[in-house]
């Protein structure tokens, strides 16, 4: 069965549906040529990877895409096509347009998580307990599509299963039957979709992050703790922990030790409504037609979240998730400033999973593929290639992860070659995004060794 990871959210379905009524086949013109600046040089290295965006946007595959390639500590790369919406006059893709990166909030929340660990505030072993209370008697189920029956769980939920999905908690997007009703009923539902939908959702999630993770808390297990690989909110629980363990709130944490030393200017929870010209609309397709879901000027994005969403939350420009992109290829450094230690991120980008855990390679809706030929395992929110690629692109040790609305980040730690690529519709797999442009990218580089 073909793994669907990310988070789209309640009644996605439906409202997409909803949305193709009146929705048109999207076709665009190819974008005119541009003057050569530190932003545009992209264009010019990298020709085959701005080939192929320039042909998605001319075959009507999407709106607009940018994407971000850097090498080393050279300037970054920067290639885009088309434009923020199918709509007369939108703006633009540039480097600083916004995109809801979902599940790409993960890797934030994780090397928040091991800053802590770093300090020794959080031990990566500590039982999940140790920090929110209502985890210390977990019970797991016995049959979660059918009932709610369960039996103890035999060890604690730890940090390292939350970190990487092995804490037997699981997500709306994947539970069914009886388990994805009582993730309904206590509101488990930590992401943002429309203001179509958000009303309804509103009414069961709670209002505050320490709230959300007592509800998880009550939820049975769908199975024994580091057993197994299962996609799950387990890093939006991993978000009251850094508060636990920090004393700020958790988007505090993140926008001072992470988004302000980085000057990641343009990553939010909340788009600014002065910032709104920035934000792509995000799409749907169904069958052949791509309809708006969540329009930039009344996106769901421009008010605050029932609380700061640590697996799914964030929106962000190709720059800023570069340049977060950029530290860890650095080795927790960026334009001198050092945030984590070398050791930290190599650890964070490890295989980290319990012992006898196997992952099985990285789903449609975070990006990737249905068949994974490369082993992989799992490390700080994400997934890490155990051997290398094909051709030797990617390296092994290769860490990234993507969302659900098509984003995309990966850093070859060694290569030192980093990538994100930014577009907003859902299915995520509706193209091989991350296959074509790593390939357009992985030729144009091929041109500098000869």
């Amino acid at each position: 069965m073909k793994r669907v990871y990310g988070i789209i959210g309640l009644g996605l379905a439906g409202l997409i549906a909803t949305a193709a009524v009146g929705g048109q086949a999207l076709r665009q013109d190819a974008p005119a040529p541009v003057s050569a600046t530190a932003d545009t040089l992209g264009r010019m290295v990298l020709p085959t990877t701005q080939a192929l965006l320039d042909g998605y946007v001319r075959d009507g595959k999407m709106p607009g895409i940018v994407a971000a390639f850097g090498v080393g500590d050279r300037p970054t790369w920067f290639v885009s096509a088309g434009k923020l919406a199918t709509d007369p006059g939108a703006a633009q893709a540039t480097p600083d347009s916004l995109w809801r990166v979902y599940s790409m909030t993960k890797p934030v929340t994780a090397m928040a998580a091991m800053m802590l660990i770093e300090e020794g505030k959080i031990g990566l072993d500590d039982p999940v307990s140790k920090y929110i209370p209502a985890f210390k008697t977990m019970k797991v189920a016995t049959s979660p599509e059918t009932s709610l029956a369960s039996v103890p769980a035999k060890t604690p939920i730890t940090i390292r299963m939350l970190l990487t999905h092995t804490s037997g908690l699981t997500y709306n997007i994947i539970a069914k039957g009886a388990l994805l009703k009582e993730y309904e009923r206590l509101g488990i539902l930590p992401a943002q979709v429309s203001m179509s939908i958000e009303p309804m959702m509103r009414r069961t999630r709670p209002a505050t992050l320490a709230e959300f993770a007592n509800r998880v808390a009550q939820a049975p297990l769908i199975a024994q703790p580091g057993t197994a690989w299962n996609y799950s909110v387990g890093l939006d629980v991993m978000g009251r922990v850094i508060e636990v363990a920090s004393g700020q709130p958790f988007d505090t944490f993140v926008n001072t030790r992470i988004f302000a030393p980085l000057k990641m200017t343009s990553s939010y929870w909340t788009v600014p409504r002065n910032e709104a010209g920035r934000l792509a609309t995000n799409y749907a397709w169904t069958a052949d037609v791509l309809a708006p879901l969540d329009p930039a000027a009344t996106s769901v994005y421009l008010q605050p979240p029932s609380f700061p969403y640590g697996g799914a939350g964030l929106v962000a420009s190709a720059r800023d998730y570069d340049r977060f992109l950029h530290m860890l290829a650095d080795e927790g450094t960026l334009d001198g400033v050092r945030i984590m230690k070398p050791e930290t991120v190599r650890l964070a980008m490890s295989n980290l999973l319990p012992a006898g855990v196997t992952f099985g390679g990285v789903g449609g809706a975070t990006g990737g593929a249905a068949t994974n030929a490369t082993p992989m395992g799992y490390g700080a929110g994400g997934s890490v290639y155990l051997a290398d690629g094909p051709g030797g692109m990617p390296s092994k040790g290769t860490y990234g992860w993507g969302g659900a609305a098509g984003t995309i980040a990966f850093v070859d730690p060694v290569k030192k070659v980093r990538g994100t690529i930014m577009v907003n519709y859902f299915p995520a797999d509706r193209w091989p995004v991350r296959q074509e442009v790593v390939r357009a990218m992985a030729a144009d580089l091929s041109r500098f060794k000869r």
